[in-house]
C-alpha cells in the first residue's frame, strides 16, 4: 500500500506543481484547449499515463475544459502517486 502524504508533506509537493490546487484530499487540476478534439487527445494520453502507472484520475470534460482529480482512494487521500501522475499531466500539458 501507498503510504499518505501528510498535509505538510502534501503542501510542500503541491508548491511544486503548476496549475494544481488541493480540494480536501484531491489534487485538482483545470485545462482548456483549443478544441473538442484536442481536449479528447489530451484525455487519450492521460489514459495512457494513467494505465502505466496503475493509478487512474477522475476526469471531467466540458467541450473542451478539462478537469483532473487525483487522490490514492486506497490509501484515504494523497500519496506520492498522486503527485508523480500529476507532474506527468503537467508535462504532457506543456507539451502540447
Amino acid at each position: 500500500m501507498t503510504e499518505l502524504l501528510s498535509d505538510s508533506a502534501a503542501d510542500e509537493a503541491l508548491s511544486t506543481l503548476s496549475g494544481w490546487h488541493r480540494d480536501g484530499a484531491t489534487l485538482v487540476r483545470t485545462t482548456e484547449r483549443p478544441s473538442f478534439p484536442a481536449a479528447i487527445e489530451v484525455v487519450d494520453r492521460v489514459a495512457e499515463l494513467a494505465e502505466t502507472a496503475d493509478h487512474h484520475p477522475d476526469i471531467d470534460i466540458r467541450w473542451r475544459t478539462l478537469t483532473f482529480r487525483l487522490s490514492t482512494h486506497s490509501a484515504g487521500g494523497l500519496t506520492e502517486k498522486d503527485f508523480a501522475l500529476a507532474r506527468q499531466i503537467d508535462d504532457l500539458l506543456a507539451a502540447r
